[in-house]
């Protein structure tokens, strides 16, 4: 635990600041509903702007939670190595932006989608983690991931594949799934890894 501290505090704090309030959350519905994403409430009346913040720091229920922090925990930490190892300890501030900045931006489709849906929310940390896990696989685009755990398939295969599939299920799918969140969060892991490491276009495309 010290040596996660030491090295990746930034991943440390996000990692057991979000399970913290996630749990406290689900024994506690009039804190989970203030925390929840309302676009319509941040549409008409900018009544609950901070949600773009605070939804991310909340789950819907324990599978959510659970792969959400799994899939960070697997990718969050050795990112934030990475980016030190690139840039010394301005690294810790480049991956707090990147996940914060991927965190708002990944909800600002979503809040133009449904600005006038005053039945929908959204919630959890799907959009910056999605941000960190495309970030990781430009630098590491062969690497190799489980899918649920069993499925063998190389980052960059599995990186086409989600996009494809969150494009398509954002316009057709209805689980109640804010694939918006997903794809748009991957997309600003892309960007803002391109602005801050230009040469990671090349390095990609060196790897095959």
């Amino acid at each position: 635990m010290e040596e996660y501290l030491l090295q990746t505090p930034v991943a440390s704090l996000i990692f057991a600041f979000t399970i913290a309030t996630s749990i406290y959350a689900f024994s506690n519905p009039q804190i989970l509903g203030e925390m929840v994403l309302h676009p319509y409430s941040i549409y008409q009346d900018k009544s609950n702007w901070y949600t773009v913040f605070t939804s991310g720091m909340v789950h819907a229920d324990w599978m959510h939670l659970i792969f959400n922090m799994l899939t960070f925990y697997f990718f969050g930490f050795a990112l934030e190595a990475v980016f030190v190892q690139l840039s010394g300890v301005w690294g810790h501030l480049y991956f707090a932006l990147l996940y914060i900045i991927s965190l708002v931006l990944s909800d600002i489709p979503t809040i133009i989608r449904h600005k006038n849906n005053s039945g929908y929310y959204s919630l959890g940390a799907s959009g910056a983690i999605s941000a960190v896990l495309f970030s990781f696989i430009l630098f590491y685009p062969k690497v190799e991931l489980r899918i649920f755990f069993a499925i063998p398939m190389p980052a960059y295969v599995f990186a086409g594949l989600y996009i494809a599939y969150c494009a398509w299920a954002s316009k057709k799918a209805n689980d109640h799934i804010n694939h918006d969140a997903h794809l748009f969060g991957a997309l600003t892991g892309i960007l803002l890894t391109l602005l801050l490491y230009p040469w990671i276009f090349k390095h990609f495309f060196d790897q095959f």
